[in-house]
């Protein structure tokens, strides 16, 4: 039962990390129908600007402040000097570009910071753990995790259902040429929520600096996952990021835990090792095909 809960509040810190990359890269598709395939890019970018201050000033918040800035920044000039010609043109041509853009932010990390990876300290506020139920420890820094997330979400509801500029943002995806034509800068609007995609991507990526090592081409990964979030959760809803978030955080961490275990039951263990392992990598797969389904367009397909 212990190891149960553990391994729910492991998928439930998964979750919340995949939210964070899946929600900025939804609203930029949902918006501005734009695939980018280098949103990882700012993910890795967060972790190493957050490792480095943290490194040189002993403080993982100033490292947490210097991140979001640089990944949101990096985010709009890329939006400025590349992605706005990219608006009009087919999504085969916008894949190309930011696989371009992939290529070039892993080497020039590896310009800046050499081949091996940075490891980042979980600070001391948080190194210890905390008992959810007694007897049941669970690190403290996993904890703030999960809890910056809730947070997070609770931000971008506010942001774009109660909020003058979540009104534009949501005029924007419904109709731009509409909503300009009633003086909506649209120009501005992209560059302002891309950039909110991108902090909210290098955020993601300084919270799990200290859980990951931090080096060149690990926003890769964690893309693969964000693009299944979406997929499950529905192209261009905050609320579909959250809940595919969550349900692929706990599909992939109960999985790996528990899948060779069950299959002991049926299987000699050397068999059931390497099935329940092959299996669980594919489970999160499996859960959406299962969804896609039975929602083709996802669980919640709307915009918001």
């Amino acid at each position: 039962m212990l190891l149960f809960l553990e391994q729910v509040l492991n998928g439930l810190q998964l979750g919340v990390t995949l939210f964070l990359m899946s929600a900025g890269l939804t609203l930029v598709f949902g918006i501005m129908n734009l695939i980018n395939l280098a949103h990882g890019s700012f993910y890795m970018i967060g972790a190493y600007v957050g490792a480095t201050v943290t490194a040189r000033s002993g403080s993982f918040l100033l490292g947490v402040l210097a991140a979001l800035p640089a990944a949101g920044l990096v985010g709009m000039v890329v939006e400025i000097l590349v992605l706005r010609r990219l608006y009009d043109r087919e999504h085969l041509d916008q894949v190309l570009a930011t696989f371009g853009l992939i290529l070039f932010f892993n080497e020039l990390t590896r310009i800046l910071w050499g081949r091996q990876p940075l490891f980042m300290d979980v600070p001391d506020l948080l190194s210890g753990t905390v008992d959810i139920i007694p007897g049941a420890p669970y690190p403290a820094y996993r904890l703030a995790v999960i809890c910056v997330g809730i947070a997070v979400a609770a931000f971008l509801y506010v942001l774009i259902t109660r909020s003058r500029i979540g009104m534009q943002i949501r005029a924007g995806a419904s109709n731009r040429e509409m909503a300009g034509a009633l003086g909506v800068n649209i120009r501005l609007l992209y560059t302002l929520v891309f950039g909110l995609g991108a902090l909210l991507a290098g955020l993601a990526g300084v919270m799990a600096g200290p859980i990951l090592a931090v080096e060149a081409g690990m926003g890769e990964s964690i893309l693969i996952l964000t693009f299944v979030v979406i997929v499950v959760g529905g192209i261009g809803s905050v609320r579909g990021a959250l809940v595919g978030a969550l349900l692929i955080g706990m599909v992939d961490t109960l999985g790996r835990a528990f899948l060779p275990g069950v299959l002991r039951l049926v299987l000699p263990a050397s068999e059931a090792d390497g099935v329940g392992a092959s299996l669980a990598a594919m489970s999160i797969y499996i859960f959406m095909a299962a969804v896609l389904a039975w929602r083709p367009r996802g669980l919640f397909p709307a915009h918001g």
